[in-house]
């Protein structure tokens, strides 16, 4: 036989000169959730090892994973005040924002602050926009998202994460930025977000789970592969500087599209129902959950993703999988 591939397999140090897809720590950003208060360390039942963090503690954390060479990180704000109209999403003095200003005071450019922009932690229905007739506005709530993205780059926010789904909101994050001299601030534009039953533990950590019917009119259908292409290239059109693709390990042929599509860093969020459902299994002993992770983690850069967001990486880089 002339050809052989088991000659490239032989042994762990010609399979690592030969790995096609390699992972390193700047690839990927830790999520946080910050809660009112002091001395706020709070686990979250739904995903074992991750917590609630009040502003203090979530220095004195994220400094601990600085350390490790854990310098981006993406914040969700939990118990701000709920409204119909949401204007708590954008005060200044909510928990993101105030959040952000400690971040940078303490730690400057040392640290990268993504911020997720979408209203449904912040209206008291749980929907991530405007309701009336019981339908999400979008041209009110995109004027609205805007808003809470300038007062996120305001505070200092590195990278603007919107989540909501609305048709035009990048362009408009984009020109709000760009008007008030915030044209240095990234959007990394959740440009293909599935209505996902994978996101159940991150509404029980977020508290914005809808009380009445569901997101399916503005988050993406799970059939629609092209759609999901058209979406993303319409955000690529408006100014987004990096398309996520949200759930990953579903999406992976999604992934995959967007990468061939657009020249744009491809990233995608390894969501937590992902997370805990290999947390519950290695739990009961039923995977080994450092290979699981991993494999994981390779087959989100193998489709494509440059950029990944996910709550394994401290896991990862305290126990030395990475």
């Amino acid at each position: 036989m002339l050809y052989r591939p088991r000659r490239l397999r032989k042994n762990s140090i010609v399979r690592e000169m030969v790995a096609e897809t390699r992972l390193s720590k700047d690839m990927f950003i830790y999520p946080y959730f910050v809660v009112p208060g002091k001395d706020v360390i709070h686990q979250i039942d739904a995903m074992p090892g991750i917590s609630h963090f009040s502003t203090d503690t979530l220095i004195k954390d994220v400094e601990k994973g600085l350390k490790l060479g854990v310098n981006k990180i993406m914040l969700f704000g939990v118990g701000d005040e709920k409204s119909e109209d949401a204007h708590s999403a954008y005060d200044p003095h909510s928990l993101v924002p105030v959040a952000i200003r400690e971040l940078k005071k303490n730690f400057g450019d040392d640290l990268y602050i993504v911020t997720d922009v979408c209203v449904c932690s912040y209206t008291n229905h749980g929907h991530c926009g405007i309701l009336k007739d019981d339908y999400v506005q979008n041209d009110v709530t995109v004027d609205l998202i805007a808003k809470m993205a300038l007062n996120h780059a305001e505070a200092g926010a590195d990278m603007l994460a919107p989540s909501d789904m609305m048709d035009g909101r990048i362009l408009a994050i984009r020109e709000k930025l760009d008007s008030n001299h915030f044209e240095n601030v990234a959007i990394m534009s959740h440009a293909t977000k599935f209505a996902s039953a994978y996101y159940g533990p991150f509404r029980e950590a977020a508290d914005c789970a809808p009380n009445k019917g569901d997101r399916k009119a503005y988050q993406m259908d799970f059939r629609n592969p092209a759609e999901a292409v058209r979406e993303a290239l319409l955000d690529e059109s408006e100014g987004a500087d990096v398309l996520m693709v949200k759930p990953a390990l579903a999406y992976l042929d999604i992934i995959a599209k967007l990468k061939q599509n657009s020249d744009l860093p491809i990233a995608c969020y390894n969501v937590s129902g992902e997370y805990s459902m290999i947390k519950a299994a290695a739990q009961k002993g039923w995977i080994d959950e450092q290979k699981v992770v991993m494999e994981t983690l390779h087959a989100f850069a193998r489709a494509g993703a440059s950029v990944i967001t996910t709550y394994h990486i401290r896991d990862m880089v305290e126990n030395n999988w990475i």
